[in-house]
């Protein structure tokens, strides 16, 4: 009964194949949605700049859209990292990117931790990017909305710093 229950519970791993494949649809979708949403956006420009149709406040469209096409690019990194990490972590080791020597070390993960680290810098990309997108929007009219910008700057600079500050200094 015990090696029957360990075996159930070792084979249980497998599960986070649901998790794994689930990250790789997700992330397939937002990098061609995101690739789709820019190709209108291309088109939109040349029917602006190139055949004369006018839009009002094109030039923070098209920057909203950019943003927000990276906001979704990033986070489709994210399921891919987490999507690797969980299949090197709980399942095996992936050879195939271990053999190459182009292989990115991002994509390489050796413990939670290591998984968490990655992450973590990435989700911070992200919230960065929101940040800046959200600035836009913003209407400088009153000094207090100055103030929480040059606030949320400098808050942003101090995650980037701790963000990249190595644990061995």
């Amino acid at each position: 009964m015990k090696t029957f229950f360990e075996k159930l519970l070792w084979n249980s791993r497998y599960l986070t194949l649901l998790a794994v494949w689930s990250c790789i649809v997700g992330m397939a979708m937002l990098f061609v949605l995101s690739a789709i949403d820019m190709g209108k956006l291309l088109l939109e420009f040349i029917d602006v700049y190139f055949l004369g149709h006018k839009v009002e406040n094109f030039h923070t469209i098209v920057v909203s859209h950019v943003i927000t096409a990276v906001d979704d690019f990033l986070l489709a990194m994210v399921l891919l990292i987490f999507a690797l990490g969980v299949y090197e972590l709980f399942i095996s080791k992936l050879e195939f990117a271990h053999k190459e020597d182009t292989a990115s070390s991002i994509l390489q993960i050796k413990s939670l931790d290591d998984l968490k680290d990655r992450l973590g810098k990435v989700i911070l990309m992200i919230l960065i990017v929101t940040f800046f997108k959200n600035v836009i929007s913003v209407e400088f009219n009153d000094p207090l909305n100055i103030l929480y910008m040059g606030a949320g700057i400098a808050l942003i600079a101090l995650a980037g710093y701790l963000g990249h500050k190595d644990s061995s200094h």
